[in-house]
């Protein structure tokens, strides 16, 4: 597993909410813009990488017990979806790098895929 603060390291990302979770220890990531595969999601411990920037990513992690998002090409999030993330207790942050690039680089520190 890696901690969240060092997943947001290696993709330069920066936390616009859920501090409390720097330390926590992801096992997994997912990286998809498509929400209904997210729903499909039975893992623990995971980081979705999604470009996705609405209040429905911040929604979905919550049905799927996923408490770290990390939102990919630069896509900051509104002030709803920071206060969404608040109320739920989930992590948010955001790169500036591509899906593609976010996701390639956290595999080749150790992050393991869901499948």
């Amino acid at each position: 597993p890696m901690r969240l603060k060092d997943i947001l390291n290696c993709v330069n990302a920066k936390l616009v909410c859920g501090e409390k979770h720097l330390e926590d220890d992801i096992k997994r990531g997912f990286a998809s813009d498509l929400m209904s595969d997210v729903l499909t999601i039975l893992e623990d411990d995971i980081i979705l990488i999604t470009g996705l920037s609405n209040v429905q990513a911040i929604r979905t992690a919550d049905m799927s017990d996923i408490k770290n998002i990390l939102l990919v090409r630069n896509k900051k999030p509104s002030p709803a979806m920071i206060e969404m993330a608040n109320d739920l207790s989930i992590s948010l942050a955001y790169t500036s790098y591509s899906l593609f690039r976010a996701s390639g680089l956290l595999y080749q520190a150790g992050l393991k895929p869901v499948y």
